[in-house]
């Protein structure tokens, strides 16, 4: 057990893994652990939400811990349907506007030359009416919050046959221009472009709803927490050349020691450690679950930040924290009413 500062934990475990691989110490130093646990903040969680067809290919499942760019979901390339020619390409955005019960969605397709609106932002409540637009061409048609905002190229491809035209619209971060030019011919099943990855933003848990039409995968933000400030854990032989070796990195301060012998872990305490390393698998091999912080108590007033009753306050009633729902009693027509939300819904009035 090696004595650190405080937030150095990482790097001295890295600077021990490069000397033993570079000593060539692998026979006297093993595993290098620094055990930490996995925390969400519901109350101050960032949350990121990503619309997916239902044809999407997922690389994660509800509960998946993932990392910053790990590859989430997949959309289909994009075929042509039938021969023809481009015929038109211009820059568009794609907005979509989420019912406040989460329910329905509704798509806009909008001319970069109509001037979209500087405000729009992710998240933000809509109401029926308001301009998508500065020039007023495009408004609105319901209540809502916006879900997405997406820069996007329209392409017009005329049918060889029955002058017909078919409307593609491609991500600009996946449009090869290249590939996709004004007088272009394109077979029927040809690519028009490739699949359009989703990664994560930050480091974050996973959690996807299937809502029939569409599917909406959540990626809540996770932080990681030392269980044992200012400690690093090595699994060694310990000898002169061992002791020196780890002894010589700056910032190591000492081993834990008695009498001034390093001490070493019983049998147990190993064990448990190396399960909190994530060496050892639990009985049931199950992923160890993120811990959930919860900073709301029974009886306090909070505020419903979304979902079907965004913007009504009430009592907590009860928490679930492995569920991560809070019961809320709001007063409805006159009467209190207990309503289901998760915790990260909520917020401190």
């Amino acid at each position: 057990m090696v004595q650190t500062y405080s937030g150095l934990e990482d790097s001295i475990r890295e600077s021990i893994e490069v000397k033993r691989d570079t000593l060539n110490l692998s026979h006297l130093l093993g595993h290098v652990l620094v055990p930490e646990e996995v925390v969400i903040d519901p109350s101050n969680a960032q949350t990121v939400r990503h619309v997916l067809t239902p044809n999407a290919k997922l690389h994660v499942s509800t509960g998946d811990e993932v990392q910053k760019k790990d590859l989430l979901a997949e959309e289909n390339p994009i075929h042509v349907r039938y021969h023809g020619t481009v015929k038109e390409l211009r820059n568009y955005r794609k907005i979509m506007i989420e019912t406040l019960d989460n329910k329905y969605v509704k798509t806009y397709y909008i001319p970069e030359t109509s001037h979209v609106e500087s405000g729009i932002k992710v998240g933000q409540k809509v109401r029926q009416g308001m301009p998508l637009s500065r020039d007023g061409e495009h408004v609105c048609e319901m209540d809502g919050q916006f879900l997405l905002s997406q820069r996007v190229k329209r392409v017009v491809i005329e049918r060889e046959e029955a002058s017909k035209e078919d409307i593609y619209y491609i991500p600009l971060e996946i449009f090869e221009s290249d590939h996709v030019k004004k007088g272009a011919f394109f077979k029927e099943g040809q690519d028009l472009a490739p699949s359009y990855p989703t990664r994560a933003e930050f480091d974050g848990l996973v959690e996807i709803v299937d809502q029939g039409t569409r599917r909406t995968l959540k990626l809540v933000r996770i932080k990681k927490r030392r269980l044992f400030p200012g400690y690093v854990f090595v699994e060694m032989t310990m000898t002169d050349k061992s002791w020196n070796a780890i002894r010589s990195i700056p910032n190591v301060i000492n081993f834990v020691s008695s009498g001034g012998a390093p001490t070493p872990l019983k049998d147990r305490e190993g064990r448990a450690i190396a399960r909190l390393g994530g060496l050892e698998a639990s009985e049931k091999k199950e992923p160890k679950a993120a811990k959930i912080e919860i900073h709301f108590q029974p009886g306090e007033v909070v505020k419903i930040k979304s979902g079907a009753f965004a913007d009504f306050m009430g009592n907590i009633h009860e928490i679930n924290p492995e569920k991560r729902e809070i019961k809320v009693m709001v007063n409805i027509f006159g009467r209190e009413t207990p309503v289901l939300v998760r915790v990260e819904e909520v917020e401190k009035v």
